[in-house]
């Protein structure tokens, strides 16, 4: 079992339960090392201070706090420690909401809750009571310093827990919302029925990422001594001038066809060309 992340007490009025947190997901893909062209070494990213040019030693560097211009207050990882709320051992429910209420906008990132031996039975409690309802719980807890606010949810007879941004952290964009435009009755028809032809029952197994898939396939082909050829690029779109038109001529081709997979396009893989396919064989 990997690390968590956090542990101590979730409390639910007079019960207590210790919990442990554990990354539930996190972006993965191909990565790449900074290296010097000309001889292919790897290059290391260093501190050097702008007063004297010289470069700083790990164990040197501190954290400073800009509360004038080019002037800053020191703060040691002690003083930090002094400070942290309770909520960095104890994550207290607030309040349950239905789950209709939050809007996805304000998940951050996700996690696995698992009880320790002694919360196991509080833990499934929570769980089922959440499960046979249509609320989700609302705390508050303390880790990477910071205090986030969390959306705990049952999932697969567990419990699922998701930080969320606070208010002043979503973005509002100017002018964004409905267009003022006037539909006619018949497109949202169309619309509907284009729709019901595309529906499917999700399953995040079918969508992959075609440009990490295109990009091991490249790194393959390099190993091998082959040349790259392209990706077909799609053709520039045009913008839609019959709108009526373009939703009959969307259903009538899904009628008869294969529901498709995420997108409608899908990429064509990286292929080597027939030249120079050495190394391998």
């Amino acid at each position: 079992m990997p690390s968590s992340v956090w542990s101590g007490h979730l409390t639910f009025g007079l019960i207590s339960m210790p919990v442990r947190l554990f990354s539930g997901a996190r972006s993965s893909g191909i990565s790449f090392n900074m290296l010097h062209r000309t001889d292919k070494s790897r290059l290391k990213q260093q501190y050097v201070c702008q007063a004297d040019g010289q470069v700083v030693d790990r164990a040197d560097i501190v954290k400073g706090y800009e509360f004038r211009k080019d002037e800053y207050i020191i703060i040691e990882p002690d003083e930090i420690k002094k400070i942290e709320p309770q909520t960095a051992k104890t994550m207290e429910i607030l309040e349950f909401v239905k789950t209709s209420d939050v809007d996805p906008v304000y998940f951050e990132s996700s996690y696995y809750m698992m009880p320790e031996e002694a919360g196991r039975r509080p833990y499934a409690l929570l769980t089922k009571a959440l499960e046979e309802s249509e609320y989700v719980a609302i705390a508050k807890i303390t880790m990477h310093n910071r205090e986030y606010t969390v959306f705990l949810r049952p999932h697969e007879g567990g419990m699922m827990l998701h930080t969320m941004y606070y208010a002043e952290e979503v973005k509002k964009v100017e002018g964004f919302g409905a267009p003022d435009v006037e539909l006619k009755e018949a497109e949202v028809k169309v619309a509907h029925q284009l729709i019901e032809a595309l529906a499917d029952e999700w399953d995040p197994e079918k969508y992959k990422d075609n440009f990490q898939e295109n990009l091991k396939k490249l790194i393959e082909i390099k190993l091998e001594g082959g040349e790259v050829a392209a990706v077909e690029k799609p053709k520039k779109l045009a913008p839609v001038v019959d709108l009526m038109a373009a939703l009959k001529q969307s259903l009538a081709q899904m009628e008869g066809k294969k529901k498709p997979a995420a997108t409608i396009k899908t990429e064509e893989p990286v292929a080597a060309t027939a030249k120079s396919r050495r190394g391998r064989g």
